[in-house]
């Protein structure tokens, strides 16, 4: 039997163009597969707190990574800074301060602090940085007034500049001050260089108050003596939502009271006598403590809700926190817009319980490096300031 013959059929071919279509369509899936691989891994080990938030008002926070920016940069840095810094305290100025008490105590305990410290030096020529001990909360309590301070400051720095060589050779690139009352931030204008060059070390660290914050450093307000003990792993006595006592000096602030004032889940008081001057410390039956900016910016409220581990609801536009470039302040408190305080409370109310406790562990954390020490501790406020002032020492000199 015969088989029947196998024609065979002309093999079909694709255009050379389509070929090479296809090849560039499978090369780009397998480049977006590496990408997505890529970048889905890079993002995982980002903070996530760069994430901002839903419309729902919920934060996309990872909490689980530490207070810190990166804690293994800060500790060789800082360790670096306790082997090497040496700070030249110029003679005259003030070399004890007014007070270490009320809410301007942060001078005073520096200027304390810098000479019980071990960065002080007596020899400029080993110098890394230069302090200028001119304390203006001394002067405004000996009764001088703003002009005569103004002035002052500026007779001061002149008369640095004629008998030493220091700050000639930068032009006071590498000099710092310290004021924590509002009147020294604008004493300093009597010194135009020491506003545009020198390092200002401030509490009212404000953009709109003439604040660089490449350059100048936040020091961060304390009202001492505290009235009670720290607070801390005590969130199942927490049972208001959020709390807020003191003046309306501000935009924010009057709006603030506006919408909140006698609200069920938010104790928004239009005074200062029911909070830590109270009988009962409110500070420890609120989840969340509202920081509002005011009118000269600078306030002690802050340090504070951070104190008594109520987690800080900061809300002023245009501020440089404390300890900024070291903190990573996502991870302990609620940083919104001024314009939120009309949604204020819906957005906590969309912070779950267990980012309220982790949220809360990390202000416990981070509670050493807001207290005052005489002499100074390791990692306590003194100390991180002067690590921030550290860290300007690069600046690039005239």
């Amino acid at each position: 039997m015969m088989r029947p013959s196998v024609v065979a059929r002309p093999r079909m071919r694709l255009p050379a163009g389509v070929c090479f279509f296809c090849f560039v369509v499978v090369l780009g899936l397998l480049v977006m597969y590496e990408n997505f691989w890529f970048f889905s891994s890079t993002l995982s080990s980002y903070p996530m707190d760069m994430v901002k938030a839903d419309a729902g008002g919920k934060r996309n926070v990872d909490l689980s990574s530490g207070v810190y920016h990166s804690w293994k940069v800060f500790k060789t840095d800082y360790e670096e800074m306790e082997r090497k810094l040496r700070v030249f305290v110029y003679p005259g100025g003030h070399r004890t301060p007014r007070r270490l008490t009320g809410k301007y105590a942060s001078e005073g305990f520096f200027f304390k602090n810098i000479r019980e410290s071990r960065f002080v030096t007596l020899d400029p020529n080993e110098a890394h940085l230069f302090f200028l001990p001119v304390s203006c909360h001394k002067l405004r309590g000996q009764g001088v007034s703003w002009e005569d301070i103004t002035n002052g400051i500026g007779d001061y720095v002149q008369n640095l500049m004629l008998k030493f060589p220091y700050w000639n050779r930068t032009l006071g690139v590498d000099h710092f001050f310290v004021t924590c009352h509002d009147i020294g931030v604008r004493a300093t204008e009597g010194a135009p260089l020491l506003v545009k060059n020198s390092i200002r070390v401030v509490c009212s660290s404000s953009y709109n108050n003439g604040y660089i914050p490449h350059k100048d450093v936040a020091l961060p307000q304390v009202r001492l003596p505290f009235s009670y003990p720290p607070g801390g792993n005590d969130v199942i006595t927490r049972h208001t939502l959020g709390f807020w006592a003191g003046r309306t000096d501000s935009d924010v602030r009057s709006a603030l009271t506006t919408v909140w004032n006698g609200d069920a889940e938010l104790d928004i008081q239009n005074s200062r006598k029911n909070g830590t001057t109270g009988k009962d410390n409110k500070f420890y039956e609120a989840k969340f403590c509202i920081c509002p900016g005011k009118s000269e910016v600078n306030s002690p409220w802050i340090a504070e809700s951070i104190r008594y581990g109520c987690v800080p609801v900061i809300m002023s536009d245009y501020y440089d926190l404390p300890f900024n470039d070291i903190l990573d302040w996502r991870k302990f408190s609620v940083i919104l817009k001024e314009s939120d305080v009309y949604q204020l409370k819906h957005i906590l109310q969309n912070i779950s319980d267990a980012e309220f406790m982790a949220l809360h562990r990390n202000l416990v954390k981070v509670q050493r490096h807001f207290t005052w020490n005489t002499p100074p501790i390791r990692h306590d406020a003194f100390h991180l300031v002067m690590y921030e002032v550290w860290l300007r020492r690069h600046v690039i000199k005239y």
